[in-house]
C-alpha cells in the first residue's frame, strides 16, 4: 500500500524526497519498484542480467504512476523498465536507481565555498554511471521546494524528473540515462511558496541556444589545457602588449551584410589581419551568452556558455588555439559586476535573492537596470572565481579584462544620498567586493600564472595593480581612463587653444607609475554620440587625419601597454554601430590607408624596441626632455628599456606649424636615426622630416650637453633611436 498523499505529491512532482519514493525499494515484505511514466499503457521490470521480465507494475494513478512488488526477490539487482506506449515498446533505464552524483568532498567544498572549479560538478555533464551513458545535472537552489530538469528528452514536463536535494550544500542533482550532448534543457523550480517560476537556464550551462531561444544545451566540458610558458612571457609586464579590441559581431559581416561571421570564419580573416598589423593581443568584447545584441555582451546570462552567435564552444576554443598559433594572445572582457534580470537568468533564481542582494540599495543598478552579485556569499564568489578559471583553463584565454570595477568597489556608485547602505564601518567601500576581487586575482595567479587580469577602474582607487599582500587588489593591469579622458580632451581642441590646456597632454606622467597601466582607446570612446576618433579631431580633413596620426604616435611612445578599438586603425569616420560591419570601403581612400599603414608600423617599431615597452611601469623607463613648451605645444621625452644605453626619443608637435631648426637636448652624443614620422607621405602627411636622422651637436639644451637641430612637421610625432655609430651627413 502507498500513502495517497505521497502518491498525489509524486504525481505532481512535489514529493519531498523523490529518490526515497521512486525506483527500487525494499522493506520487510521484499522489493518494490515505482515509476512515473505519463501516457504509458504498461510498465514491466526487466532483470538486466537475465533479460527476463520479473514483474509487471500496476497503474496506481491515472496520470501515469506505476508501482508493484518484485515477486520472490529480496536482494536488489540491476533492472530496466520495459514501457509500452501503444504500438511502441522500449526498455529504458530508471534515473531513480542511480546513486548520488556529488561525492562527500565535493558537497563539503561547495558548501564551504572553496571548490574553485564548481563547474566540474555543477551543470550538465555527459558521463557513464554503472556502465550506462547519460548526463548528470546539478544546480544550486537552496531556497527551492522542488527542482526538476526539463528538456526535449522528457517533453519539458517538470513532473518527470524531480531532482535529489543535497541539503548540506543546497544543490539538486540527478543522473538521466540516455540523454546525450546536444539536448536542450532548463530547470523547473518551485519557490518557497510552491509556486512554479519561469523556467531557468542553467547557471553553469556550457552551451546555449541562439537568441531569442534561451535553453541551455548539454555540451561536454572542454578538456583542461596545459599552462603555456610562452604565453606567460607574452603577457608579462616587460613584454610588448598592443591590443586590438574587437566586437566579433560587427568587425565584419557576411557578404549579404546581415549574418555574423562564425569563429572558423573569423579565424580565417580576423587573425591574419591582426597578425599583419602587428598587434600582440586580441581583446574580445564579452563572449559569454547574452540575450540582447544591443548590450554588446555586457549583460550576460550564461557566464559559462560561449555565445551561440558565432558558433559552438569547440569552435571558439579552436579560434583561441589559432590565435596562439599565430602568436596572438586572447583577452576576454569579463562581466562580474552585474547581470540582467531576464526571467530565464540568475535573478530571483530559486524564488529567493540567491545570486543578488535582496535590498535594491545593494542589489540593483538603476542606471543599467541590472542586478548586483552578492559577493558576501560563498557560493556566489565560487561561481565567479570558477568562471574566471574556466575561460583560462578550458579555452586557453590569456587574460580577463574585468568590466566596471569601480561599480563594484563603491556602495554609493551612481547613487544619491539615502539610496545606498554603508558598510559595517560606516564607509562607502564595498568590502565584500574588494575581498572577492583580491581572492579572484590570487587564485588565478596561483593556478594559472600565465594569465593576466586587467581592471576597467575609473577612479583613483589606490594599488589596483598591486598584489593583495601589499594591500592591492591584485590585478596585473589597470586601464588608464584618466589618460584617455585628458588626452582626448586635448586633441579635440583647436591647436590654437592647446597652449592653454597643455597640462592635459602631460598630466598623465604625474601618476604614470602608480599602476601598471594600459592606455585604452576603446569602444566606449566611439559610441553614444561621441563620434569616431577621426571626427573628434579639429581642423579640415587633412588636419583631422594629421591630428589622429600624431595622437597615435604619442600614444605608442607613452609609458603603458596599448589598446585600440577596431576601426580606429584605419580612421573609421562614423560612430561604431554594433548592427553593422566596419566601413572597410574606406580603405579605397589614400588617407585611410595611410592611417592603417601607420598603425602597422607603430606596432612593429614598438615591438622591435624594448625601450618602448620593457620598463613601462617604473620612472627609470621615462625621462622628460621638455614638458613645459606650452606656447609651441611641443613635448619631447626619452624612453629607456633595461639597457639604459638604448634610448628612443619622441617629439610631438601638436600645432599645424612646421618648426625648422627646432633644438632638442639629448643626453648622449652620436647619431639619432629617425625611426618613425607620422607626417610621412607614406601615411598621408606632408613629408616634412629629417631624412634618415640627425647627429647630435655639442650645443647644450634642456639641461643636456648635446642637442639635435630638427625639422618638426606640422601635427606630427617623431621617433629617433640613438646609435653610437656615424650616420650620413654629419654636421
Amino acid at each position: 500500500m502507498i500513502n495517497p498523499e505521497e502518491v498525489n505529491a509524486a504525481v505532481a512532482g512535489d514529493h519531498s524526497d523523490p529518490f526515497a519514493f521512486f525506483g527500487m525499494h525494499s522493506d520487510n515484505r521484499g522489493l518494490a519498484v515505482r515509476t512515473f511514466q505519463p501516457g504509458a499503457r504498461t510498465v514491466a521490470v526487466v532483470d538486466v542480467k537475465s533479460g527476463r521480465v520479473v514483474a509487471r507494475l500496476a497503474e496506481v494513478h491515472a496520470d501515469g504512476l506505476f508501482a508493484g512488488p518484485i515477486p520472490r526477490r529480496r536482494n536488489r539487482f540491476t533492472y530496466q523498465l520495459r514501457v509500452s506506449w501503444g504500438d511502441t515498446t522500449i526498455d529504458i533505464e530508471d534515473p531513480y536507481r542511480f546513486p548520488p552524483i556529488l561525492g562527500a568532498t565535493d558537497v563539503w567544498l561547495l558548501a564551504e565555498g572553496t571548490h574553485y572549479r564548481p563547474y566540474e560538478q555543477l551543470g550538465a555533464h555527459p558521463r557513464t554511471v554503472d556502465g550506462v551513458a547519460g548526463v548528470s545535472f546539478a544546480v544550486w537552489a537552496p531556497g527551492a521546494k522542488r527542482v526538476s530538469v526539463v528538456g526535449d528528452f522528457n517533453g519539458w514536463d517538470g513532473r518527470r524528473h524531480p531532482m535529489r536535494l543535497r541539503q548540506e550544500c543546497g544543490v539538486w542533482e540527478i543522473f538521466l540515462p540516455g540523454v546525450e550532448a546536444g539536448a536542450r534543457y532548463k530547470y523547473e523550480i518551485k519557490d518557497p511558496d510552491w509556486r512554479i517560476l519561469p523556467l531557468r537556464a542553467d547557471p553553469y550551462g556550457f552551451a546555449a541556444e541562439l537568441r531569442p531561444a534561451t535553453a541551455s544545451i548539454v555540451s561536454p566540458l572542454p578538456a583542461v589545457l596545459a599552462s603555456n610558458p610562452a604565453r606567460q612571457a607574452a603577457n608579462a609586464l616587460d613584454a610588448p602588449i598592443a591590443i586590438y579590441e574587437v566586437h566579433p559581431g560587427s568587425w565584419r559581416r557576411k557578404a549579404d551584410g546581415n549574418g555574423f561571421l562564425s569563429w572558423p570564419e573569423l579565424a580565417e580573416t580576423l587573425i591574419p589581419y591582426v597578425k599583419d598589423l602587428g598587434f600582440t593581443h586580441l581583446e574580445l568584447l564579452p563572449i559569454a551568452e547574452y540575450p540582447f545584441d544591443g548590450s554588446w555582451g555586457y549583460q550576460p546570462v550564461g557566464l559559462y556558455a560561449p555565445t551561440a552567435r558565432f558558433g559552438s564552444p569547440e569552435q571558439f576554443r579552436h579560434f583561441v588555439a589559432c590565435c596562439h598559433d599565430a602568436g596572438i594572445g586572447v583577452i576576454a572582457d569579463w562581466v562580474a559586476a552585474h547581470f540582467p534580470n531576464d526571467p530565464h537568468g540568475l535573478g530571483y533564481f530559486d524564488g529567493t535573492h540567491l545570486y543578488e542582494h535582496a535590498d535594491p540599495r545593494e542589489g540593483l543598478h538603476e542606471d543599467w537596470d541590472t542586478l548586483i552579485f552578492n559577493y558576501g556569499r560563498n557560493e556566489v564568489r565560487n561561481y565567479l572565481i570558477g568562471n574566471a578559471l574556466y575561460w583560462i583553463e578550458r579555452f586557453g584565454i590569456d587574460g580577463l579584462r574585468v568590466d566596471a570595477v569601480a561599480s563594484m568597489l563603491y556602495r554609493d556608485y551612481s547613487r544619491k544620498p539615502g539610496e545606498w547602505i554603508p558598510n559595517e564601518h560606516g564607509g562607502r567601500e564595498n568590502l565584500e567586493a574588494i575581498a572577492f576581487l583580491k581572492r579572484m586575482n590570487e587564485i588565478v595567479g596561483r593556478e594559472r600564472p600565465e594569465a593576466v587580469t586587467a581592471a576597467e577602474e575609473s577612479t583613483a582607487w589606490p594599488m589596483v595593480s598591486r598584489p593583495p599582500a601589499m594591500g592591492g587588489l591584485g590585478f596585473h593591469y589597470k586601464w588608464n581612463l584618466g589618460w584617455m579622458h585628458d588626452t582626448l580632451s586635448y586633441m579635440q581642441r583647436d591647436p590654437a587653444h592647446r597652449r592653454f590646456h597643455h597640462d592635459e597632454i602631460t598630466f598623465s606622467l604625474v601618476y604614470a607609475f602608480n599602476e601598471n597601466f594600459i592606455l585604452p582607446l576603446s569602444h566606449d570612446e566611439v559610441v553614444h554620440g561621441k563620434g569616431s576618433l577621426l571626427k573628434r579631431m579639429p581642423g579640415d580633413r587633412w588636419q583631422q587625419f594629421a591630428n589622429l596620426r600624431a595622437y597615435f604616435g604619442f600614444m605608442y611612445a607613452h609609458p603603458g601597454k596599448k589598446l585600440l578599438f577596431m576601426g580606429c586603425e584605419f580612421a573609421q569616420e562614423r560612430e561604431w554601430n554594433h548592427d553593422h560591419s566596419l566601413d572597410w570601403h574606406l580603405l579605397d581612400e589614400e588617407l585611410h590607408r595611410g592611417v592603417q599603414r601607420l598603425v602597422r608600423d607603430l606596432n612593429h617599431v614598438y615591438r622591435a624596441h624594448p625601450a618602448l615597452y620593457a620598463v613601462d611601469f617604473e620612472p627609470r623607463g621615462f625621462e622628460w626632455i621638455d614638458h613645459g613648451n606650452r606656447e609651441q605645444s611641443v613635448i619631447s621625452f626619452l624612453r629607456r628599456g633595461n639597457d639604459q644605453n638604448r634610448i628612443v626619443l619622441a617629439i610631438a608637435n601638436f600645432t599645424p606649424i612646421p618648426r625648422i631648426g627646432f633644438r632638442i637636448g639629448v643626453p648622449k652624443p652620436g647619431y639619432y636615426r629617425e625611426l618613425l614620422n607620422t607626417d610621412s607621405a607614406f601615411y598621408g602627411g606632408s613629408n616634412v622630416g629629417n631624412l634618415s636622422g640627425v647627429h647630435a651637436g655639442e650645443v647644450p639644451a634642456h639641461g643636456h650637453p648635446w642637442s639635435l637641430s630638427l625639422s618638426l612637421p606640422p601635427l606630427a610625432t617623431l621617433y629617433f633611436e640613438w646609435t653610437d655609430g656615424n650616420g650620413p651627413n654629419q654636421q
